[in-house]
């Protein structure tokens, strides 16, 4: 919906990120006892940042579209022609490369946090506080308390990469962090 401007409204464009990213992973569920809807992680993702002050429409967009490239079929250049080249490279920007193993993608995130885009990097701690509380709350199922505690450590040093970036993002992991060692 455009205004008298020819402006699209920020409130259309979060909704039409909502949309997309939920027919995207409209067959998809998350690993938790109650195979909850993974469209719920997105939305939370950006609900996280919507609280803690992170207005940047863009950021909010790339926070509800930030697995799409990984999870889904979605190509980046169709992200580009909804979206724009902003919330593409934002998104792109926190994939993991599915091409590489489990242990690469793990060991290339610690590495890039430091030198992670700032609105990135917002995403990826929204991103981090959501799985680790989902975590605490309904663990994976099949997932041993080492594999829990496992994902802890590594996204405490990914979590570390990041510091600097949000005060109050970076509570929220400190706090989660501190809950699961309770």
């Amino acid at each position: 919906m455009k205004d008298t401007f020819g402006a699209t409204s920020a409130i259309a464009q979060l909704i039409q990120a909502s949309c997309f990213a939920a027919e995207k992973h409209s067959d998809q569920r998350r690993k938790d006892e109650g195979q909850t809807p993974y469209i719920n992680h997105p939305l939370q993702v950006a609900q996280i940042l919507s609280e803690n002050g992170v207005d940047d429409i863009d950021v909010l967009r790339a926070a509800l579209l930030h697995d799409v490239l990984e999870d889904t079929e979605t190509l980046a250049d169709e992200l580009e022609s909804l979206f724009g080249c902003r919330v593409r490279a934002l998104v792109e920007e926190v994939s993991d490369d599915k091409s590489l193993p489990k242990s690469e993608r793990k060991r290339r995130q610690i590495e890039k946090a430091p030198t992670t885009s700032h609105a990135a990097s917002l995403i990826k701690l929204a991103d981090k506080f959501c799985n680790l509380s989902d975590i605490l709350k309904s663990p994976p199922r099949g997932w041993s308390d080492q594999r829990c505690q496992e994902y802890f450590q590594w996204s405490a040093q990914v979590i570390a990469g990041l510091r600097g970036t949000h005060d109050g993002l970076e509570l929220l992991c400190d706090q989660v962090l501190q809950d699961f060692h309770k």
